[in-house]
């Protein structure tokens, strides 16, 4: 297979879509650029893909991912080891159900307001319980699917039972899109983006795909694509595999119009990507509700710059 980076594959996406992209209106009045279905291949023998033409935070992404794996849907956690990824929309929610106006996103009002309300949700675990509760969303579908027989189905538990003891079986699948749940995500969170992702073993190899149907492609799509190939790997220690090719495939990808000069900073970087990191998980962890962040290490990380940019709510 040929050797593949992380920054190659990614950058050629976004000048896909600045060439190629449709100008359409979205939901947060933002407006995009966008193109339907458009696949990335990742060997993750070739190293952690992890861009290295932006800095990205690795601890966001492996918090959010422990949070998921342990079926929580509850912002407490995360704003307890300073991960502010998700704080945006259940703030919004605060306020819409208290008769609240919302300010711009973004302004100086806007930042002063969630940050006293992430130190509430840190310090008020009545409030936490209340406000911090995004809804059915991705851990809670992952571990708790809701069956009509009142039972809940844990389908992460049974994907790595199925990888034990039916390798080949093509139903190894987990899905966040409930369609019952969706209205009550939306609420106090979002409707999973990432909704669907199928695990496959071939040569003593695990390998994973996921299907996004909405793909923020300069802020999200690189969180997404470190998340699902740290879980790949997780998945793969648990399961006495090795990880094989992560692969990425989206719907809707589309840059935020108001994301496209940090895209062109991006871009200048072309001629300046950097070996790809390599990430350490401690050995010993054989049970996948067992990983905390002190198991994992990224190793030969010398990224450029973070370059910020405004999260459409």
């Amino acid at each position: 297979m040929q050797k593949t980076h992380v920054d190659t594959t990614y950058l050629a996406l976004l000048k896909h879509i600045m060439s190629e992209g449709a100008t359409k209106t979205d939901r947060t009045g933002t407006g995009t650029k966008s193109v339907f279905g458009y696949q990335m291949r990742f060997n993750l023998a070739d190293g952690f893909p992890l861009l290295t033409t932006k800095k990205v935070p690795i601890k966001a992404i492996i918090h959010e991912l422990i949070w998921f794996v342990r079926g929580d849907s509850n912002l407490k956690y995360l704003a307890d080891n300073n991960v502010h990824i998700w704080d945006e929309w259940p703030y919004k929610a605060y306020l819409v159900k208290n008769n609240i106006p919302v300010p711009k996103s973004d302004s100086p009002e806007w930042q002063s307001g969630i940050k006293e309300f992430v130190e509430k949700i840190v310090s008020d675990a009545v409030f936490a319980k209340e406000y911090g509760n995004l809804g059915p969303i991705y851990g809670y579908q992952w571990r708790n699917w809701p069956a009509p027989n009142g039972a809940h189905i844990d389908q992460l538990a049974q994907v790595i039972e199925q990888i034990k003891k039916s390798p080949d079986s093509r139903r190894i699948i987990v899905s966040a899109w409930n369609v019952a749940d969706i209205d009550e995500m939306a609420k106090a969170g979002l409707p999973p983006c990432h909704c669907l992702f199928q695990f496959y073993v071939a040569d003593g190899k695990l390998s994973c795909q996921l299907y996004q149907r909405s793909c923020d492609t300069f802020l999200g799509v690189p969180f997404n694509i470190a998340s699902y190939a740290l879980l790949t790997m997780m998945i793969a220690q648990v399961t006495g595999l090795v990880p094989g090719e992560f692969v990425w495939t989206g719907g809707d990808v589309h840059l935020y119009l108001n994301h496209l000069d940090q895209v062109a900073t991006q871009l200048a970087r072309e001629n300046d990507i950097r070996p790809m990191p390599t990430m350490k998980i401690n050995p010993a962890i054989k049970n996948i509700e067992d990983f905390t962040i002190d198991d994992f290490e990224l190793v030969d990380y010398n990224p450029h710059d973070a370059i910020k940019a405004p999260i459409a709510v």
